[in-house]
């Protein structure tokens, strides 16, 4: 992170021009729910049956043009007679007498990325989507079920009360496996919280991740993180931090750091819906090669989308900040895999940031800590969850190419069920890291705040020790 730090204060000056995506194409509809959106110019928004307009090229959706820069200290030479137009640092802006505000809103909404329909055939012949052999897509399709019943299961395993949380990312699984494919293994990953997929997908054992939630002596994090706070350096994935969009500025700066060492690698930054226009603008600004992936999922915990946004969702926010952006349909994981592969040429050929917002319906609760029934209808979620589920809709297509069969379904999901009990009976069997790992991993030579800390905290458990697990060395 220093590197890039040290390098950037040759950059300050260097502003670069702004992008303008132009998204088109016909859309199609996907029916069932609701979303708000402006109905006409100078009319309030209306809750509307949800209508995500699809396309199907994935071309005319990352059209990017680029404004021509001239820098303060040099003015770019007019060439027009006219001599209104205003040569201003960042690029020649036209004047007009004519007093017009730009409308806060779009007459229709930004076009969803599509490849695959509900049946699991191409929506249309010939549309531009990146060709997936056998091998990838059986591997997609594996992880794909795997994270599926290792979501049940764990969730079970919290209700049970053998784990503190948990967070399931039923409906989204398209999105994080197909983003993972779609990525080499040198490309380095910020999660939010929803993306274990992808560890996955990069060879995380599912022993691991069980050793993390049960947070024993063999978790990577040393029993420091809560439930599905996952990280490992030997994957490229950076650890799960609880507060919201955290990790966007540091994308930027790691992304700006690969960039410097011209590394033929990207970082991607996985997001929800809230705030990140820091994470953003330093990444537009300095021309970084990062991609942002916006899982929206419809719902931040208990607010819908409608009630976070008077604008189009997230893609369109792209724009403003001159990044190229595209609004891709998150079930779909031809699509997802096809626009992620895309992403990656363009932050890494071109050095620049992109935005993804993915639309995948979140089916599960916000948590184990959330009871969404609370403020959503049950109808809504059966609906999503048999019509819309994006693991069925894939093998569909797996089956339909002649890649996969009702045998190879059955020994798959009796394998995987297998190796998650077994995963947590050893997690459950395993001692908890000892006290001491609270203090170390920070400090070189502890201060004395940290010491007196630990002090304080050995008398207490000496003092109350039926007040604390008994499953805890304190040596």
């Amino acid at each position: 992170m220093a590197s890039w730090g040290r390098r950037s204060s040759g950059m300050v000056h260097h502003i670069k021009a702004l992008s303008k995506v132009e998204l088109r194409g016909k859309a199609g509809e996907m029916k069932g729910g609701w979303w708000r959106y402006p109905l006409q110019p100078g009319v309030a928004s209306a809750l509307v049956p949800r209508s995500w307009p699809c396309v199907n090229t994935m071309a005319s959706l990352f059209l990017v043009q680029r404004f021509k820069s001239s820098l303060p200290q040099k003015q770019v030479e007019d060439d027009d007679d006219d001599d209104q137009d205003l040569d201003f640092p960042g690029g020649k802006v036209a004047c007009t007498s004519e007093m017009k505000f730009i409308s806060g809103s779009y007459d229709k909404r930004i076009p969803c990325y599509r490849i695959l329909g509900d049946d699991g055939e191409l929506i249309k012949d010939g549309s531009d989507f990146e060709k997936v052999n056998k091998e990838l897509a059986v591997k997609m399709y594996r992880d794909m079920v795997c994270l599926q019943i290792m979501d049940t299961f764990l969730y079970e395993a919290q209700r049970q009360g053998r784990i503190s949380f948990y967070m399931t990312s039923f409906g989204e699984e398209a999105a994080t496996i197909s983003s993972a494919a779609a990525l080499t293994k040198d490309d380095i990953i910020l999660p939010q919280y929803r993306e274990h997929g992808v560890l996955l997908w990069r060879g995380f054992t599912l022993q691991e991740i069980v050793n993390q939630c049960f947070g024993n002596k063999d978790d990577g994090g040393k029993g420091r993180q809560m439930p599905v706070h996952y990280g490992s350096s030997k994957h490229n994935f950076v650890t799960v931090s609880s507060p919201i969009a955290t990790q966007l500025p540091l994308a930027a700066g790691m992304a700006y750091s690969l960039k410097m060492d011209k590394k033929d690698a990207c970082v991607v930054a996985f997001i929800g819906d809230g705030d990140f226009h820091a994470g953003l603008n330093f990444a537009a600004v300095m021309e970084a090669p990062v991609i942002f992936v916006c899982r929206n999922n419809g719902w931040a915990i208990s607010t819908p989308t409608s009630d976070q946004f008077r604008s189009d969702g997230v893609v369109v926010k792209g724009q403003a900040y001159g990044i190229p952006s595209i609004r891709v349909d998150g079930t779909d994981a031809l699509a997802v895999y096809s626009a992620i592969r895309a992403a990656r040429n363009m932050a890494i050929n071109e050095q620049r940031p992109v935005l993804v917002e993915s639309l995948a319906y979140r089916v599960g609760h916000h948590s184990t800590s959330d009871d969404s029934t609370k403020y959503r209808s049950l109808s809504e979620i059966e609906h999503w969850k048999t019509g819309r589920d994006p693991v069925n809709r894939f093998r569909k297509w797996v089956e339909l190419n002649g890649w996969w069969s009702e045998r190879d379904e059955a020994d798959l999901r009796s394998s995987i069920k297998k190796q998650l009990l077994k995963a947590i009976q050893v997690a459950e069997g395993t001692e908890k890291p000892p006290l001491t790992e609270l203090f170390t991993d920070v400090y070189d030579l502890p201060p004395s705040n940290l010491v007196e800390q630990e002090k304080l905290l050995r008398q207490t458990v000496n003092k109350y020790p039926h007040d604390f697990p008994s499953d805890v060395s304190l040596h």
